[in-house]
């Protein structure tokens, strides 16, 4: 009974917490967003399940690649699990990630992964035009992460990571830190959660000048309706960035659907509003921002399948595969 009470108390005062940090974590990073950043790559989804659902992760569960969305994801992990995938991007461009996850009972999960993009091989011309044969551009980020839950049920988690990018011969390299974290607020029913990722610094720029970091504040909640074999996830993005109007800050918003057909497969959709806008060409944004994609998990592995419209542009497909 004297738990019970106590449980109780540490979860309103839990729910009383999570405003007051979400108002500091705004001030406090505010002070770092504006302007154009560099390694823009650190924004992409990794991962074909992150894709499938227009990029709604913030409250994802149980997946490995979390390490790379919401650290906090890391506490929902049991045992161990590896996720490992490959995405042709548009023209010659390539990218993919791999990442693993293990659980220290009584203590926590641990994870650490890489996500990498290879944008291939460009054309080197002198002042008149000579040709000075070929050069390579590539962009790598190395992350590792701690995540555990406390008794009130505030999943909490931190991650480190280094990043590295290369044009031909010049380099140059940062540090960051993610945090995050995650509340189930009603049982199976609504959980919630927060994640403020990339922040922190170049270490080594490409001139002489320090660019900022794709800080990037993200909250979001997962909703589970009862007597319907679906998730629905909701999501808002980029709440550090700066907007000519207080309602465009609600412009980057994402939403995901993920609906159990049977134990062992699974569709998604999903719509990221920012991705439509920064895609549209002239009037037309066609079917940009949307995506869907299917997964077929066993006892051993997991395939996930992603399609994401590009509009205009085209549309990229992705496949992972995690295995527990």
């Amino acid at each position: 009974m004297i738990t019970d009470i106590g449980d109780s108390m540490m979860a309103r005062l839990t729910l009383r917490i999570l405003p007051v940090l979400l108002i500091l974590l705004l001030q406090v990073t505010a002070a770092h967003a504006g302007g154009k950043s560099t390694y823009d790559f650190l924004r992409n989804d990794v991962g074909a399940r992150a894709a499938a659902l227009g990029g709604s992760v913030v409250t994802l569960t149980n997946d490995p690649t979390s390490i790379f969305s919401n650290p906090a994801g890391l506490a929902t992990m049991e045992g161990k699990s590896v996720s490992v995938g490959f995405f042709k991007e548009l023209l010659d461009i390539n990218a993919g990630y791999a990442g693993g996850t293990t659980d220290i009972p009584g203590l926590g999960t641990i994870g650490a992964g890489v996500v990498y993009m290879n944008y291939g091989e460009f054309q080197r011309t002198g002042e008149e035009g000579q040709d000075l044969g070929t050069f390579g551009a590539g962009e790598l980020a190395f992350i590792a992460g701690y995540g555990s839950v406390l008794p009130s049920g505030l999943a909490y988690g931190a991650s480190v990571k280094f990043i590295y990018s290369s044009i031909g011969e010049f380099n140059s390299s940062a540090a960051a830190v993610d945090l995050g974290l995650q509340y189930t607020a009603v049982p199976n029913r609504i959980r919630l959660g927060a994640s403020l990722q990339n922040l922190g610094t170049q270490i080594d720029p490409y001139g002489t000048t320090r660019e900022p970091l794709p800080l990037d504040l993200r909250v979001g909640a997962t909703l589970t309706p009862e007597h319907l074999p679906a998730v629905l996830m909701v999501n808002l993005h980029r709440l550090t960035d700066s907007f000519e109007s207080f309602s465009d800050r609600f412009k980057a918003f994402s939403v995901g659907a993920e609906f159990t057909v049977s134990p062992n497969f699974l569709l998604r959709a999903g719509y990221d509003n920012q991705k439509r806008l920064d895609l549209k060409v002239g009037q037309s944004s066609g079917m940009s921002g949307f995506s869907a994609g299917a997964g077929i998990a066993t006892g051993f592995y997991t395939i996930d399948y992603a399609y994401s419209s590009l509009g205009p542009i085209g549309a990229l497909h992705r496949i992972s595969i995690a295995f527990q």
